[in-house]
């Protein structure tokens, strides 16, 4: 990225020394046209006139009469003026990677932010400043948490978390308790969604789907199997890779109507669920290389991410096998996550400080260089509404949407 002072600095300057640059304005014989019309003679017999005076006339002439083949300058624009990002500072470690947000939707101001080493921050002020929250309740024991998922509606709210961990409010995250789980639960707990009062979707890497609908001292399961279970039985139909699935999930997005898309931790196939179904699924990927991650568009369909950088849309809408790739500029580096501001604007984010934004629903992308120098990987991108968004990377990097 050229600098603010290459910026500013005309062409003709760029391409020639300072001292070559004056050496042609001042020397007459480089316009001899233009030197001619000066009258040296007139200003030698006045004796009135000295030296410094003539050279001053001099080069008076000579600037007009270059005047025309210079372009005038305009002033640059900054890159970093036109993104619609900005970086957020938070007091934690630099070794946090962020892990998820949210928002009390009664009060957008009052929001959650949760992350590796037991991380978990609080904003009252819409997300322009955060603060480390303490919570009793998840200190009791000797573990570093890892806090997976949080997820409010209207003012309860859940937290998950590995090792196994539970919390909920009910005004607002003012409070928390710790809810007990059984020994027993399947994986590890990586995703929470709530849903109504004192109910809440909870899924495990291993594919158990739970609901409760009170307050989380009871779970009913939503699925009849793990998807190991359900592996084992369909192996032999084709599903590609099955055979060396290690049980666990690399990535799990839920739709608004409550659908789920799911990664293998291998990324060599992907299952989907949807409500009323008994198992998860399984779907061989038409593409190459192995997935990275996969989630919903706005409008009902699927996209698709691969190792090495590339980004794949589904045909159509709803669960599909078929997908085409869409070029993107991810100079290289993987992309992590996609998030949808609105049903035509998106935004992905990955390795290395990859943003690329999409304006007409997926179709073609454009980078913005906003994070170009922040030494992280963004991991991802959460949308609030269609005015609040933030990117969570490594490293402790927040960014927040300015619009």
């Amino acid at each position: 990225m050229a600098t603010m002072q290459q910026l500013l600095r005309p062409s003709w300057f760029a391409s020639s020394s300072p001292r070559h640059s004056f050496t042609s304005l001042s020397q007459p014989q480089v316009q001899p046209r233009t030197v001619n019309s000066v009258t040296p003679k007139a200003s030698i017999k006045n004796s009135s006139i000295n030296r410094r005076e003539f050279v001053a006339e001099t080069a008076a002439a000579v600037s007009l009469s270059l005047s025309p083949l210079i372009a005038p300058v305009k002033p640059a624009k900054s890159e970093e003026n036109l993104s619609q990002w900005e970086r957020l500072y938070l007091p934690i470690d630099p070794g946090v990677v962020l892990l998820d947000i949210a928002f009390v939707p009664d009060d957008l101001n009052h929001g959650f932010l949760l992350g590796t080493r037991q991380t978990i921050l609080e904003t009252k002020d819409g997300g322009r400043t955060w603060a480390p929250r303490s919570i009793p309740s998840a200190e009791e024991e000797d573990f570093n948490y890892r806090f997976n998922s949080i997820s409010f509606q209207g003012k309860e709210g859940w937290i998950v978390g590995k090792p196994a961990i539970l919390l909920y409010t009910s005004d607002a995250g003012e409070s928390w308790e710790r809810i007990p789980l059984s020994a027993q639960l399947p994986g590890d707990m990586v995703y929470i969604k709530a849903t109504g009062e004192k109910s809440a979707e909870m899924v495990t890497d291993e594919g158990a789907i739970y609901v409760t609908s009170n307050k989380g001292y009871n779970w009913k399961a939503a699925v009849q199997e793990t998807v190991s279970a359900t592996l084992n039985r369909t192996v032999s139909s084709g599903i590609s890779g099955a055979s060396y699935y290690t049980g666990t999930f690399n990535t799990v997005n839920r739709s608004p109507d409550g659908r789920y898309v799911a990664v293998s931790s291998r990324g060599n196939f992907y299952l989907t669920w949807e409500p009323g179904q008994p198992f998860w699924q399984p779907h061989n990927r038409a593409i190459a290389r192995r997935i990275q991650n996969m989630g919903w568009r706005a409008d009902g369909g699927l996209w698709l991410l691969v190792r090495g950088g590339g980004l794949f849309l589904s045909k159509g809408t709803g669960i599909s096998e078929d997908f085409e790739e869409v070029p993107v500029q991810s100079r290289g580096f993987g992309i992590l996550d996609v998030g949808y501001r609105s049903k035509e604007e998106a935004w992905a984010a990955g390795g290395s400080g990859v943003l690329l934004k999409t304006t007409n629903g997926g179709k073609t992308w454009t980078r913005d260089k906003a994070a170009d120098n922040i030494a992280a990987n963004l991991y991802s991108v959460k949308f609030i509404n269609d005015k609040k968004g933030f990117v969570l990377g490594n490293d402790g990097v927040l960014l927040q949407y300015l619009g």
